[in-house]
């Protein structure tokens, strides 16, 4: 009798004694493998997770998922390598990985678009939370950035979820990333008016306003020769806080200092001529 037909005859479990046996030390060397790499893999981790946090244009949200993206990459490392300890052919289970990942991938395309769009936006940071934004159509306020969606909260107290790849792909006006900002006002004058009174009286307008900026100053101009008003404009920096009460302000002002002044404001009027029949 050969050691084949030896092994043949014994049951299973005296088969499994034998192969414990004669691999006893392939399985400890692989199992301690298996155990001292998980250790190995997560205090990388948390090495990369600490080193990126510290570095201050990555927000903390793409510092942990770039940390999670190591340890799970070194944790398919650990795996493949302790395979190979027990003999396993490895070959034909990354291409297996690879063929999954990839139909996967194909399966989770729009998905994966706002993640890395998410982290685009994180890295890039065109607007923060709390910064006031529009985009397409929407103008509202950033409530939270995610890795899939940007939760906005419009003026009027409207919940908007956006996806991160629709945010990405268009131009992203930002009312806050600035200190200060310009405010433009236009007032229609008559024909008949003074253009440089008009001017005179908007520059003291501005002048009396605490919130207007003395640099870059304040200036009147003519804007525009209408069909029944001549424009006059009025431009102004301010603090960007300070940016809404200001416009409404100085819009009102000018109005009552017009008025004051006897500036007339043109506004559309028709006239209806009757004939009797003939």
């Amino acid at each position: 009798m050969n050691f084949t037909t030896d092994i043949a005859a014994l049951t299973v479990t005296e088969q499994a004694y034998l192969w414990l046996r004669g691999n006893l030390m392939d399985i400890i060397g692989g199992i301690a493998l298996l155990v001292i790499g998980l250790m190995l893999a997560g205090f990388v981790s948390r090495g990369v997770s600490k080193a990126l946090t510290k570095a201050d244009r990555l927000d903390v949200s793409v510092a942990n998922l770039l940390a999670s993206l190591v340890k799970y990459a070194l944790w398919v490392v650990v795996l493949v390598t302790v395979l190979t300890q027990f003999g396993v052919e490895t070959t034909s289970i990354i291409a297996a990985l690879g063929g999954v990942a990839l139909a996967v991938g194909l399966a989770l395309q729009g998905t994966l678009s706002n993640v890395a769009s998410g982290v685009m936006i994180l890295v890039q940071k065109p607007f923060k939370v709390g910064e006031a934004i529009s985009v397409g159509s929407i103008t509202a306020v950033v409530q939270q950035i995610g890795l899939f969606t940007t939760e906005l909260k419009q003026p009027d107290g409207l919940f908007v979820m956006m996806p991160n790849n629709e945010l990405w792909n268009q131009p992203i006006i930002n009312f806050h990333r600035h200190p200060i900002r310009r405010f433009e006002l236009v007032v229609g004058i008559g024909y008949g008016d003074s253009m440089e009174q008009a001017r005179s009286e908007l520059l003291a307008i501005a002048d009396t306003d605490e919130r207007v900026l003395d640099d870059p100053a304040p200036l009147a101009f003519v804007s525009s020769l209408n069909d029944s008003s001549v424009g006059i404009g009025l431009r102004v920096w301010c603090r960007t806080s300070d940016y809404l009460g200001l416009s409404w302000a100085l819009t009102e002002a000018a109005k009552a200092k017009f008025d004051d002044a006897g500036i007339t404001i043109p506004f559309p009027q028709r006239e209806v001529t009757s004939r009797p029949a003939a």
